[in-house]
């Protein structure tokens, strides 16, 4: 790297005009922070290598992820080293030559109804005694179960976005740089009024209050960030010993996204709706660029493999019909 810029000032450089462009980049926003860290740390002078970068991927889940793992680790390094060429014209880009091709999106861990109660409960009795901290988790987590809200939409929240009179939630500059309106069910909103009376008695509140918030120390009342809010899923779900049924390593936050989406289509087949004119519903409500994204579930989860199955079936009896 130059010694008259560092490299955690390109990242900060790259990051910027990417997100004036519109793209929110979170997760590689936090990959590129580590990787800048880890380059200090080593002690590199130099342009970027392969071998460095490689390095680092390994390291991904604490060296105890697999090929697939690095694959995505290195794979978001790879624009940020192509951008950096500009600068530094001898940095090397990785290819899928080093871990293989990312593998394609997998099957996520569908929730239960009793998994789901299970993590509402032993939300609301995470310590310590008499702090708000349970109330808020199990809200957070309860709201994400029933509107299947991205980890990043629910806790960017304030409390204007959330109008309990009209039953909507506003999603704003979400992934994509998209906002929209998210209407909420009526037994939500009970459960949003009651977090809301409950919060008041410990922070006071502007509109601009966080709606989810940090409960202690000098963070009070401030936003509750998206690592504690993960690591206090990871401690529920460790002590509730759920097995994973999904194609990641465990259950995670977003596959209560996930959960919403399948138990909605599952409904609206079980009501005899016709899926393909609920999907662009469906795919408005959750936030998706694109309506193919929610075509996915037909085809990428299991508990809607029949769905998908029993569609075609349809198609190719009109087929024969037409045929005849």
């Amino acid at each position: 790297m130059s010694a008259r810029v560092t490299l955690s000032a390109r990242v900060e450089q790259y990051l910027a005009e990417r997100r004036r462009l519109g793209f929110e980049l979170d997760t590689m926003g936090h990959a590129l922070g580590r990787f800048a860290r880890y380059v200090i740390a080593t002690g590199h002078r130099g342009p970027l290598t392969l071998e460095l970068m490689a390095a680092w991927a390994r390291l991904a889940k604490d060296g105890q992820g697999t090929r697939a793992t690095s694959a995505r680790q290195l794979g978001l390094l790879r624009p940020f080293a192509r951008w950096l060429q500009q600068f530094e014209p001898a940095t090397e880009v990785p290819t899928e030559a080093i871990f293989g091709a990312i593998p394609g999106r997998v099957a996520p861990h569908i929730y239960r109804d009793d998994e789901i109660v299970q993590l509402l409960d032993a939300a609301s009795h995470v310590g310590p005694p008499g702090s708000l901290r349970g109330v808020v988790m199990q809200t957070l987590f309860g709201l994400m179960a029933c509107t299947g809200l991205r980890i990043s939409e629910a806790l960017t929240l304030c409390d204007a976005d959330v109008d309990l009179k009209s039953g909507v939630l506003t999603i704003r500059q979400s992934k994509f740089g998209k906002s929209r309106l998210v209407p909420i069910h009526p037994s939500a909103l009970q459960a949003l009024k009651l977090y809301r009376i409950q919060r008041a008695s410990h922070v006071p509140t502007t509109p601009e209050t966080p709606f989810f918030i940090a409960t202690r120390g000098r963070l009070l009342g401030q936003a509750v960030s998206d690592r504690q809010a993960h690591r206090i899923f990871e401690q529920l779900r460790t002590q509730l010993g759920w097995v994973n049924r999904g194609g990641h390593g465990a259950p995670r936050i977003h596959d209560l996204r996930h959960s919403f989406a399948v138990r909605r289509l599952l409904l609206w087949h079980e009501h005899g709706e016709d899926i393909s004119q609920k999907m662009l519903a469906l795919s408005t409500y959750l936030g998706h660029a694109k309506v193919s994204n929610t075509y996915w579930y037909l085809s990428g989860v299991p508990e809607l493999m029949g769905l998908a199955g029993q569609r075609f079936e349809a198609f190719a009896d009109l087929w024969e019909e037409g045929d005849e």
